[in-house]
């Protein structure tokens, strides 16, 4: 698979500090989209190479060990972007596109859609099931939602492989709602984690993560997408996903007019006015990378299931300064 030394290599010489983290940066999307190839997810693949430093065939063998046989498939699909023979389809098919021109319009006013039913509520339930069994909690008892597990990082849990997750993320309402967006159909879907966010307790309080933004924001920003499926109905006082409508339009500007020095990230994001998303399982919410979002304190009875799935390019466009 090509680039695969490549990356690895890199990732050692950062690892041992013998070039900076932020070096190759020209190359992030590509890395990304090599592990999206490999269903890998980013963040188990950093752990594993700056926990372990590999060999490269230690690091080939961990790869098999965790997604089993490749998609050869989507290697010949990911060598066809060094060898010439890709080319990028831009155009969506319209006439499957599961975004109404209501939906699109909505999108553009706010940076935000809603895809109600983009999967069943039996495959949410799989997933739950799935993640329910990893961590060793049972969805029905709230004695087991607190228990310490490794795998627990926050209310993210470190769960990236699985039949049922794969499941979801091939859906076709998922798929064609991003490739409605982005305009286009040579999109890679990513390998993410779930999400659990159990009811506060007087001894387990929100650990966020509060209103943050995942990307560099210095102007100008360039588009892309990030996605959220509901696997449980969630109400808004449910730790329901939260995002700062419409602020795709005016976030540059915004960035501009601060005071000299600011940083953007430590300002009040609460002021911008953001809004909590309730919605059912199953549905889908795909949101602008330049919304501020997170996720919002549990002070229901109910837990809050999530998977996180995202659609991108190949070629998109990542800012080379962080802001």
């Amino acid at each position: 698979m090509l680039h695969l030394k490549r990356y690895w290599h890199k990732s050692i010489l950062k690892r041992d500090r013998k070039i900076q983290p932020d070096a190759f940066i020209e190359e992030w999307v590509t890395d990304v989209t090599l592990l999206n190839a490999l269903g890998l997810g980013l963040e188990q693949t950093i752990q594993y190479v700056y926990q372990e430093k590999p060999s490269f065939e230690q690091f080939e063998n961990w790869i098999i060990a965790i997604v089993g046989e490749p998609d050869h498939q989507k290697i010949q699909q990911f060598n066809q972007l060094f060898t010439g023979g890709h080319e990028a389809n831009h155009i969506a098919v319209q006439n499957d596109n599961v975004l109404t021109k209501h939906d699109l319009d909505f999108w553009q006013q706010n940076g935000y859609v809603i895809v109600r039913n983009a999967v069943t509520k039996e495959c949410c339930d799989q997933v739950i099931d799935a993640l329910c069994n990893y961590i060793d909690i049972k969805r029905d008892d709230p004695g087991t939602w607190y228990n310490n597990h490794p795998a627990k990082q926050g209310i993210m849990v470190q769960l990236f492989q699985h039949p049922a997750l794969e499941q979801n993320r091939k859906a076709f309402k998922i798929r064609k709602a991003f490739e409605g967006l982005w305009g286009r159909t040579d999109l890679w879907v990513n390998t993410d984690r779930v999400g659990f966010n159990p009811p506060e307790t007087k001894l387990h309080t929100f650990q966020g993560p509060r209103l943050h933004w995942d990307i560099s924001i210095m102007p100008p920003i360039p588009f892309g997408t990030q996605g959220l499926l509901y696997l449980a109905d969630t109400a808004e006082n449910q730790g329901a996903f939260t995002l700062v409508p419409g602020f795709q339009n005016r976030v540059e500007d915004w960035v501009n007019n601060l005071p000299q020095g600011a940083d953007p990230r430590k300002e009040d994001l609460y002021a911008l006015g953001p809004k909590a998303i309730a919605a059912n399982a199953g549905d889908f919410i795909i949101w602008n990378q330049a919304l501020p979002h997170g996720s919002s304190p549990n002070t229901s009875t109910l837990p809050r299931f999530v998977q996180y799935i995202n659609y991108a390019p190949a070629d998109g466009k990542e800012s080379s300064i962080w802001k």
